[in-house]
């Protein structure tokens, strides 16, 4: 896994000599697993950078952070723990349903992170998504935007002046679980009442039928994020 986070921050010029990265971690096992494959990557990275980690409390209930905040310490990894009211917020604004707005809870979170890599003198936000969520946002914008479209695996936002980067891009999914559960990372699982009730989580089912019936179909896909010259779509400025 260390070897595909190095590839994919060789491919994209993630990291430079002096970078100082914000990783926000809530608990989950993909920002977990990110936080100390960097933390340990560093050690022998070619380029000298630092990391840090910000834990963002967003107020689910009958969360215990506490092993996190041991381990942290313990891994000497310099780290705030910043309290928020997301969950509160998110309660107040419902959508028809009465389903949490995911949504808005990802643009709060973006918010506070980049507020917290500011306060540290960051100037590179670190995000836990792996290739299978690459994949899944491709197929969440054609299905439900009319759009072929993910994320880049580094962004800079000139209005925040930040820039994002994305190094588990080449991971799957099985290989952070496996580390987590190999390193015993102290994953706190979300009660956030979404979780595993989301249309990401419906496209990750249909991928994985996709992927079970057809064997190559995930290399092929991670193909075609990158494979830009191959783009051929309807155009009415040829006609």
């Amino acid at each position: 896994m260390l070897t595909k986070i190095r590839k994919a921050i060789d491919d994209f010029s993630m990291i430079e000599n002096g970078d100082r990265i914000c990783v926000g971690i809530s608990g989950g096992k993909d920002s977990l697993v990110l936080l100390t494959a960097l933390a340990r990557f560093r050690k022998y990275a070619p380029y000298d950078f630092e990391v840090v980690a910000v834990h963002l409390n967003l107020g689910f209930p009958d969360m215990d952070f506490g092993s996190l905040t041991a381990f942290l310490k313990q891994e000497n990894i310099e780290y705030q723990e910043k309290p928020t009211e997301v969950y509160e917020i998110l309660k107040k604004n419902l959508n028809g349903d009465g389903s949490l707005k995911c949504s808005l809870c990802s643009k709060f979170k973006k918010a506070l992170v980049i507020d917290a890599a500011k306060e540290h003198n960051c100037r590179k936000v670190a995000f836990g998504h792996h290739s299978e969520d690459a994949i899944e946002t491709l197929w969440l914008n054609a299905i439900y935007g009319g759009k072929l479209a993910t994320f880049r695996p580094k962004m800079y936002l000139s209005r925040s002046e930040m820039t994002f980067i994305r190094p588990l891009i080449y991971v799957r999914e099985r290989e952070i679980m496996a580390f987590a559960e190999n390193e015993k990372l102290p994953v706190v699982k979300s009660t956030c009442p979404n979780d595993g009730y989301t249309k990401r989580t419906e496209m990750k089912n249909l991928l994985n039928s996709i992927y079970e019936q057809y064997p190559t179909a995930y290399e092929n896909f991670l193909t075609m994020l990158g494979n830009s010259e191959q783009v051929d779509l309807w155009d009415t400025d040829d006609q």
